[in-house]
């Protein structure tokens, strides 16, 4: 009699085997699945009543599956493309029980069904040129804090790298002289070298300077001299954000984060004519589709295409339908 492997078996083999050593998923990944999995792992103990050790595969079945979504959704607040992620991860484990062991594949099919659910899109959130230059206007540049967010922030509102890359920096990243750029390594584990202005190139060129540390330093240090956190990268624009909403009141309407940054970058070179597919290598988006966000966002480009369309001066007339089948089905 064959046997076959349980819950816990198979969780943990996904983690070392599927994430771990097949795919080499990346950190991020692997705790976005983790932190999902020890979620369901908890609400299953309070509704089942059993530890995760002895928790089934028959035990997560479709019906339970929107049980714990709707519990992330409607008790813990989270909005649906949070709700979107942790479905994803579970789907990413059903998929490789469905691969190892095929007497779940029912189950699994079942559980691969479980739809994502659709969300509003709002238009992005992005800065205009004067509020990118009240923003760099914040930081106090006669302090080394000062100094240091100065060239972060020039560094995000021109190259437009995502938080992740920017805390990633290594001082061996940045290539100064002509043609200078600054190198990164993107989602997917996609490696891009970003142009510099010759204004980012003097700044990043003094704070090299005052650096004073080795090749593979971060480019960008904290207070202890280790790497900025994601947080507290955050923390530094909020402070500079709430300076420099004094001078520029447009600032009070919008939520800023450091992804307003990118927006800023890709909607400057949209608006200079930069053909979407550069801007997607720019930013290293995975596919020009993604790009396509700022087409919608940006509100001076449909204003010229309105301005182009020339108005008719035919009358409008209405459609009225004569058949009475036509008439209800106009109806509905």
């Amino acid at each position: 009699m064959k046997f076959h492997l349980q819950f816990p078996e198979l969780l943990q083999a996904f983690f070392t085997d599927r994430l771990i050593n097949q795919r080499q998923a990346s950190s991020h990944t692997i705790a976005s699945y983790r932190d999902s999995f020890r979620l369901l792992l908890q609400f299953a103990q309070q509704q089942i009543g059993r530890p995760p050790t002895k928790l089934t595969i028959e035990d997560l079945e479709p019906g339970f599956l929107g049980s714990f979504l709707r519990h992330l959704e409607k008790d813990r607040g989270i909005c649906a493309r949070s709700r979107n992620v942790r479905l994803a991860a579970i789907h990413s484990f059903f998929r490789y029980v469905a691969l190892n062991e095929p007497a779940y594949c029912a189950l699994a099919q079942r559980v691969l069904a479980i739809p994502s659910k659709r969300f509003d899109r709002r238009p992005i959130e992005y800065l205009t040129r004067p509020e990118v230059e009240a923003l760099l206007a914040a930081p106090d540049r006669a302090t080394w804090g000062g100094r240091r967010d100065y060239t972060l922030l020039l560094t995000a509102a021109q190259t437009g790298l995502r938080v992740s890359e920017l805390i990633g920096l290594r001082c061996e990243d940045v290539a100064l002289g002509t043609g200078g750029s600054v190198r990164c390594r993107g989602k997917g584990r996609k490696e891009r070298s970003t142009p510099l202005r010759k204004d980012l190139l003097i700044a990043l060129r003094a704070w090299l300077r005052e650096r004073a540390a080795g090749p593979s330093d971060s480019l960008f240090p904290n207070a202890r001299g280790g790497p900025l956190s994601r947080d507290g990268v955050e923390y530094l624009l909020a402070k500079h954000i709430t300076r420099a909403r004094k001078q520029c009141l447009s600032l009070t309407k919008k939520r800023i984060s450091m992804h307003s940054l990118r927006h800023a970058v890709a909607m400057d070179l949209l608006q200079h004519g930069v053909d979407r597919s550069v801007i997607a290598l720019w930013l290293g988006h995975e596919s020009v589709e993604t790009t396509q966000v700022y087409l919608h966002a940006d509100m001076s480009m449909k204003e010229d295409a309105l301005a182009k369309a020339t108005p008719t001066k035919a009358r409008c007339g209405r459609y009225r339908p004569h058949d009475h089948l036509l008439a209800f089905l106009k109806s509905l």
